[in-house]
């Protein structure tokens, strides 16, 4: 009798990743983003503008923030007098006096650290000051 021989083959486990289905998701993601891209709407931001006033208020107080950060106060644009952090808001009130409706208004070099600017927007609104402005400066 002759003998049997068994063949059996073994398969090989493939070691190579399909690259079809990947691409085939990618086509059809690139083509619904570029269909629903000229739907969607921009939205439109509303910055606000600078107002012009037809009269400066008759008192009017300027805190001047330096490049040193030093705080100055300025009263109806007579005098600069250096004040601290800390002692800001009792000063303001001080000049306010009665009439809390005076307006403050905060100028700043454009080379100080825009934090400052907001530490002082903080004092005077623990503070209480309910017209505060900052100051722009007019192109044109």
């Amino acid at each position: 009798m002759p003998a049997v021989v068994s063949r059996t083959t073994r398969r090989r486990s493939m070691s190579e990743i399909n690259m079809v289905p990947f691409i085939d998701v990618m086509l059809v993601l690139l083509i619904i983003f570029m269909v629903s891209a000229p739907l969607i709407t921009t939205g439109v931001v509303d910055l606000p503008s600078v107002g012009k006033s037809q009269q400066r208020a008759p008192h009017v107080i300027e805190i001047i923030v330096g490049i040193d950060e030093r705080l100055k106060l300025r009263l109806d644009q007579k005098d600069a007098a250096t004040v601290a952090l800390p002692q800001l808001a009792a000063r303001i009130k001080e000049l306010q006096g009665q009439d809390a409706g005076t307006p403050v208004v905060i100028s700043a070099d454009r080379n100080v650290k825009y934090e400052q600017v907001v530490k002082v927007m903080d004092v005077l609104q623990r503070a209480g000051v309910q017209r505060v402005g900052l100051a722009v400066k007019q192109v044109g």
